[in-house]
């Protein structure tokens, strides 16, 4: 049996998804403890329960996920609004040591690709497809290389690539967050004080269950004046939602016309370069530009509280969009020589993120964020690292400014400098 859902029922679906994933991650122990982000436990349950069902025969599930590019450009918008040239400067350092781990990581899995697929007896070329093609370049480099790999007579590469990259999709999800708290406790990492919105959001919630609390236990007129006060208080909040309401609109229509002119440069980039750049990066770029002269300028008041709800709920609606669509039977073909490579990936990424990128970087909150988002673009995709340090700011309470505009510019963009270039050299090397 098919069964097919348009896009309002599969977007409807992904929200439930990603509610119920917020739901367990406020619950389970496990997974806020290891910052399991939500998209992941919502989407990834749902893509075994696809898996299930296509295996026993009983249905195979199609989902609609065209609103999956706007959520993301959309997304990566609000990292460009958040994008000030006094935080762009003082990640400068940092911007480059993180690109130059990037690059050493695209070289190190090509390489442990190679020599593991030798190691184990098959051809070095499939090596490369569990390497920097499957891991580091994800399911788009898989679906360009593999193909031409195959021309050269590689039977199987696709779906060798395709079938890692879905590994490390998952794997990168699961171990990001995880390892950037191993590290805050190993090493007794200070947690910023300057509170983000989900920080001050826990303060709010705490202040008013004290009013409450106060109104109910107080008796005579000391209880009908906190009454009085609990009342002058919701009757602010009312005041203030509509003040909510028009901030968050502003910012609504700022990203919406930022989505539409960094469509419109992206596009152009790409005629004048000759690359294939993501959707986002024009996005990205006018609204950094915008934010800053907007800084100068002052043509609209920009809440960082608004960009900031507005950038949780879109990351969090086109990746659960994105696991929940995962085909996870991919996976079957990985046989043992192939999953051993990859395990071996899996152990590279994580010694080398702990031991060296993590020092590198400086040991504090900043880089222990940046590890996070370093595990998920390293195994999976842009998209898995951001979740990952959502997931992992959200336990703390305090957003890495720095980390979230270093680890997409860096692992999504410059670091195809060197990794285009390399796997292209290897693939003709061992071919």
């Amino acid at each position: 049996m098919d069964i097919q859902l348009d896009l309002v029922q599969t977007s409807a679906l992904a929200m439930i998804l990603l509610a119920g994933g917020e739901w367990a991650r406020r619950r389970i122990g496990f997974l806020q403890r290891f910052c399991i982000p939500a998209p992941v436990v919502g989407g990834f349950l749902f893509a075994l329960l696809v898996l299930a069902l296509r295996q026993t025969d009983l249905a195979q599930i199609q989902l609609d996920t065209t609103l999956q590019t706007p959520a993301m450009v959309a997304f990566f918008t609000t990292i460009g609004l958040a994008g000030s040239l006094a935080t762009i400067k003082r990640g400068g350092k940092l911007l480059l040591i993180y690109l130059v781990a990037c690059w050493s990581l695209a070289i190190m899995q090509n390489v442990i690709g190679m020599g593991m697929a030798k190691a184990v007896g098959i051809e070095p070329m499939l090596g490369i497809m569990a390497g920097a093609v499957g891991l580091e370049g994800g399911h788009g480099n898989a679906a360009a290389f593999g193909p031409t790999a195959e021309a050269m007579g590689f039977e199987g590469a696709t779906t060798v690539a395709i079938a890692s990259a879905t590994f490390g999709l998952v794997a990168g999800s699961m171990l990001g967050g995880m390892t950037a708290s191993f590290l805050v406790a190993r090493h007794n990492v200070q947690i910023p004080e300057k509170a983000g919105l989900l920080g001050k959001m826990a303060v709010a919630g705490a202040v008013a269950k004290n009013m409450v609390t106060g109104a109910n236990a107080a008796g005579g007129k000391d209880g009908a004046a906190a009454v009085a006060t609990d009342r002058r208080t919701e009757d602010a909040n009312a005041q203030g939602e509509g003040f909510q309401y028009n901030r968050l609109l502003t910012v609504l229509v700022v990203i919406a016309a930022l989505m539409v002119a960094g469509t419109v440069l992206g596009g152009w980039l790409s005629e004048i370069t000759g690359l294939t750049l993501p959707a986002y990066v024009g996005a990205m770029i006018v609204a950094v530009i915008f934010r800053n002269v907007n800084d100068k300028l002052g043509w609209f008041k920009i809440s960082d509280e608004a960009v900031e709800l507005v950038a949780k709920f879109t990351l969090g609606f086109f990746l659960t969009l994105a696991m929940m669509s995962l085909k996870m039977w991919e996976l079957a073909s990985l046989a043992g020589p192939l999953l051993l490579i990859l395990v071996v990936q899996v152990l590279f990424i994580l010694v080398f993120a702990v031991l060296v990128v993590f020092r590198m970087l400086g040991k504090d909150y900043d880089a222990a964020t940046m590890v996070a988002g370093f595990i998920g673009h390293g195994m999976g995709a842009a998209p898995n690292a951001l979740a990952n340090m959502d997931a992992f700011n959200s336990k703390f309470g305090v957003r890495s400014e720095r980390a979230f505009l270093i680890v997409p510019l860096a692992g999504a963009v410059l670091i195809d400098m060197v990794a285009l270039p390399w796997i292209v050299w290897c693939m003709n090397l061992v071919g």
